[in-house]
């Protein structure tokens, strides 16, 4: 019984040997396929750096209308809200009273004309008497008629004087807007009495061009000062500086104007320094009082490259880019950002021309991984709100002022 065993389990194991030298070698681990990406070239361009601020739209000239004369209302001749030329009537204060005035003062003038031909005349004859016949006429009666020429002189220029201020009070009774602009509301309605330089009638405000004050950081106001110092940009009293405006509904900011006032000192409760920049406004779209945003250029135009924001990721918060080398390996490098410029986004240190930049597919590699690059144009952010018109603008160089 033990021999059948011992030959079973030999039998048994001949052929387990036989079968594990007959199975075949495992095979090797097949290559990783290159990972499809897409790549550009970093875009270079001249660029300005900028600076945005908020602010609030005012009007160049704004005037509070008032009557200079007395008197009960009798027409008012413009439509509320409405745009005015400088000279347009506006309101029409009773007159009678005025022309009363003005014709009693021009008969106060013809009257004393007469008187004035009159002493003259007497003056006249009895000067000549005198020369005539020294003894017909006294040095006394000689003095009292040229004193009465010289009343009647001063009565005359009393007269015309009084006229004049009438035929003034006469004419200030029809109000008439000072300048171009968009009127407010009625404050006063026809028949009622309005009083000399008390009453406020309407207002007036000019709308093109049209003002924007804000405010700018101390940060900037040295880096300003530093390029004016150094003769790369004049100050805004010797030339334009130039500043785009963009209002709350639009993109970007497409309105073109220049910085036409710089406060004198910064506000040490606030740390800015007030600027004002003016802008045409021939549409009409900006009213005073507006919320708005502005980019002030604070550099000169420079080389710069620009790539889309998609390809920049975040490395334990530093800003890196993944770019292919020759060998078509990823690399990452970090890099330092600064604004946007027509969707795309500023490198301003760790990235050299002409490098591959990965702008999609980033969530698929890692660095030293193999892809398979394709090329296109780089992308650009769609963000809005981030065009920069002035990007194209040199800044205004100091002009050298000659001297005599």
């Amino acid at each position: 019984m033990s021999n059948s065993l011992n030959v079973v389990s030999a039998a048994v194991l001949f052929l387990s040997l036989g079968l594990s030298g007959c199975a075949p070698a495992p095979s090797e681990t097949p290559a990783e396929a290159p990972i499809p990406v897409t790549i550009s070239y970093p875009v270079e361009r001249e660029i300005t750096d900028f600076a945005d601020f908020t602010a609030r739209t005012a009007a160049v000239e704004s005037v509070e209308v008032r009557a200079r004369v007395a008197g009960y209302l009798d027409k008012i001749s413009f439509k509320e809200g409405t745009l005015v030329k400088k000279g347009d009537l506006l309101f029409q204060i009773d007159p009678r009273p005025y022309q009363a005035q003005v014709d009693f003062a021009r008969a106060q003038v013809a009257a004393n004309e007469a008187l004035l031909k009159k002493a003259k005349a007497d003056n006249t004859r009895y000067k000549s008497l005198a020369r005539k016949s020294p003894n017909a006429v006294t040095s006394q009666d000689l003095d009292q008629y040229q004193a009465a020429e010289d009343q009647a002189i001063a009565n005359q220029g009393t007269a015309k004087a009084t006229l004049e201020t009438n035929e003034l009070n006469l004419g200030f009774t029809q109000v008439v807007s000072p300048i171009d602009g968009r009127t407010s509301r009625y404050n006063v309605t026809v028949g009622n009495l309005v009083q000399q330089d008390l009453t406020s009638l309407t207002t007036i405000v000019s709308v093109d061009p049209i003002y924007a004050y804000f405010d700018v950081d101390e940060r900037t106001v040295p880096r300003v000062a530093q390029l004016i110092r150094a003769g790369k940009a004049g100050s805004a009293s010797e030339t334009e500086w130039p500043v785009s405006l963009g209002l709350a509904t639009d993109e970007g900011f497409p309105r073109m104007g220049t910085v036409n006032f710089a406060d004198n000192q910064v506000n040490p409760k606030t740390g800015t320094l007030r600027v004002r920049g003016v802008f045409p406004n021939e549409d009409g779209a900006l009213s005073p009082g507006l919320f708005a945003r502005v980019r002030l250029p604070i550099g000169p135009l420079h080389q710069a490259l620009l790539v889309s924001d998609r390809a920049i990721d975040n490395d334990q918060g530093q800003k890196v880019l993944y770019v292919v080398n020759e060998k078509d390996k990823v690399d990452s490098i970090a890099v330092r950002v600064g604004a946007l410029h027509d969707g795309l986004r500023t490198i301003e240190d760790g990235l050299n021309p002409g490098e591959r930049v990965i702008v999609n597919g980033l969530q698929s590699i890692r660095p030293g991984v193999t892809v398979e690059p394709k090329l296109v144009d780089m992308p650009i952010s769609g963000v809005k709100g981030e065009e920069s018109p002035i990007r194209t603008q040199r800044l205004p160089v100091r002009v050298a002022k000659s001297t005599p």
